[in-house]
């Protein structure tokens, strides 16, 4: 059983999607502290041959709130402006109807949590590219610890055997060095992402959100990219 553990984040790029191909149990840390300007709550799309932030406006009271806690700020339009932005940008880019199908959703205002808005995107993002990676929230099984120690129990508490993580972690994992005391494999995320065609742009821009990729080269052709970092 192989388990990935990770941050809700807002509409995220392939590699995000490549652990969740790996993952038999894709658990989303949603009971950690929010940070400001993070991928929590924005993306990257490419506008003008230029990347472009969508920002998710929130209410955050504190700095120590935690990730299921923030609300999202209705009082701006940035639901509709959103949407738009990204069908003015994609309006003639081959599988730009894809993408608008999935971000119908945004215009959900029963949504009205920054951790759950992530979620629901994510999973109708992992559907339709034919992922069955089974989903839960860290929230829902009330586990303690702190950092790696709290990874540690998820995965224990998951019956998990390995425990796969995106390489950014790895310092920090491996200075706790509390896996080094279980018997859970830590192993770390290998994925080189490939050049694939994007519309009128001369240089490839890495690292975008995933609708970027889908609305390039569809959902079979992103599907293959985030196996394989590149499309066959």
């Amino acid at each position: 059983m192989k388990c990935v553990i990770m941050q809700p984040t807002y509409l995220p790029w392939a590699g995000y999607f490549n652990l969740i191909s790996q993952a038999d149990i894709f658990v989303f840390l949603d009971d950690v502290q929010y940070e400001r300007r993070s991928w929590q709550s924005r993306n990257r799309i490419l506008l003008n041959n230029q990347p472009y932030f969508l920002t998710v406006p929130v209410h955050s009271l504190s700095q120590s709130q935690i990730i299921n806690t923030i609300k999202l700020d209705d009082s701006q339009n940035w639901r509709a402006k959103h949407f738009k932005t990204v069908e003015h940008t994609y309006s003639k880019h081959p599988y730009q109807k894809e993408i608008l199908i999935v971000l119908q959703c945004l215009f959900d205002k029963s949504v009205q949590n920054l951790s759950e808005l992530d979620i629901v995107l994510i999973q109708i993002l992992a559907e339709h590219l034919g992922l069955s990676t089974k989903f839960l929230r860290a929230s829902e099984l009330n586990i303690d610890g702190k950092r790696s120690e709290h990874i540690l129990k998820i995965c224990e508490y998951l019956n998990c055997h390995e425990y796969l993580s995106p390489i950014g972690s790895k310092e920090y994992l491996q200075e706790d060095k509390v896996f080094e005391k279980s018997k859970i494999n830590l192993s770390f995320q290998e994925y080189q992402p490939k050049p694939y065609p994007q519309l009128k742009c001369s240089n490839f821009i890495s690292h975008l959100s995933i609708i970027d990729v889908v609305a390039n080269i569809g959902w079979q052709g992103a599907l293959e990219y985030i196996q394989n970092g590149k499309i066959t």
